[in-house]
């Protein structure tokens, strides 16, 4: 069994918190959470605070606590590009692209 949780349209592109995904891959929860909390990424904080709630569910779903689970699955997906433009010399303007996201994590229990 899995509990999962997503969280969508976060204002990050998805190559910053991919940087930070791949180091937590595969490991137990516990050792993920201490992983983040000193990662100097501000996507650490957003993706910690995506496991905890993945542990919440899990705590729900399947009744086991964190020491129990291990990350499964998990993975950044780009999302919407706002345009934007930034004024330039001469009238000119340039386009600026502001890149989200969606982070999706799934835990299961350890057997």
């Amino acid at each position: 069994m899995e509990a999962k949780a997503r969280q969508t349209n976060i204002k990050m592109p998805a190559r910053k918190l991919r940087r930070v995904i791949n180091e937590v891959r595969g490991k137990s929860c516990d050792e993920a959470i201490k992983i983040l909390k000193f990662m100097p990424y501000f996507a650490a904080k957003v993706v910690e605070k995506n496991l905890i709630a993945a542990i919440a569910n899990a705590n729900e779903k399947l009744g086991v606590g964190s020491s129990n689970l291990k990350i499964s699955e998990i993975f950044a997906d780009e999302s919407v590009t706002y345009k934007r433009a930034r004024p330039r010399a001469q009238g000119r303007m340039y386009k600026r692209f502001k890149r989200t996201s969606h982070l999706t994590l799934k835990v299961m229990k350890i057997k």
